[in-house]
């Protein structure tokens, strides 16, 4: 079998680890030291249903505006691209820099190098710092920074999900808005915590890879008007 090599390395701010982007062929892998495997360019079909199932609540929302947090391997970005429309406009913040270079550069081909869009704007931070600060901003919200609602790659990632996070987000959504989070699995006191802020939410299983792999959990919190 093909052995796995170690293309490049990059701390996450605030004592989160070290990423490590390896390569077999032409399959990638973003793993965190000693934690495991993040994510894998073979399988993306829940982060593509991120965006896919986002976009579709949005229907008759002309023009959408979407923040997405964690870029990833550029899978939610080119599926949301893909229907925000010629007008729309999506901000993705990714806190390590080095994993936006990994998709202008080795990563970007299996997504189709979606940072390179127009209609993109490349936030180097924090997303929880533009959900803090931006009020009625954003038609939708998508969260993909950690493995499910709690701060795996950081400590400090719990805000986003905690009742003051989920109310900013509440806050920098446009009526009728949409917060859509995805996990490696389900969370009941999250659910609870979303409806306890006013969302009314869905939660949806999907594949990670086609009808195939482990099922995630996507939860779809609609804000009011």
């Amino acid at each position: 079998m093909t052995p796995w090599v170690l293309l490049d390395s990059a701390d996450v701010p605030g004592n989160g680890g070290e990423l490590r982007l390896y390569q077999r062929g032409d399959e990638f892998s973003i793993k965190i030291a000693g934690r495991g495997e993040l994510m894998n360019s073979r399988m993306h079909g829940s982060e593509d249903a991120l965006a896919e199932q986002t976009c579709a609540r949005l229907k008759g929302c002309a023009n959408p505006r979407l923040l997405i947090g964690g870029l990833g391997m550029g899978f939610t970005l080119s599926a949301a691209l893909q229907h925000v429309g010629e007008q729309g406009q999506v901000v993705v913040a990714e806190l390590v820099p080095a994993v936006i270079e990994w998709n202008r550069g080795p990563l970007g081909e299996h997504a189709g190098y979606p940072v390179e869009d127009p209609r993109v704007t490349v936030h180097e931070g924090d997303v929880a710092r533009i959900i803090k600060t931006e009020k009625k901003a954003y038609d939708a919200i998508l969260l993909d920074v950690d493995n499910g609602p709690e701060g795996l790659t950081r400590k400090k990632n719990n805000w986003l999900y905690s009742m003051n996070g989920l109310i900013c987000a509440y806050e920098a959504l446009r009526p009728q808005g949409v917060l859509a989070v995805w996990s490696a699995g389900p969370a009941v006191d999250f659910l609870q915590r979303l409806r306890k802020v006013g969302f009314k939410v869905d939660e949806v299983r999907v594949r990670a890879h086609g009808n195939k792999g482990a099922r995630h959990v996507i939860w779809f919190a609609r804000r009011g008007a």
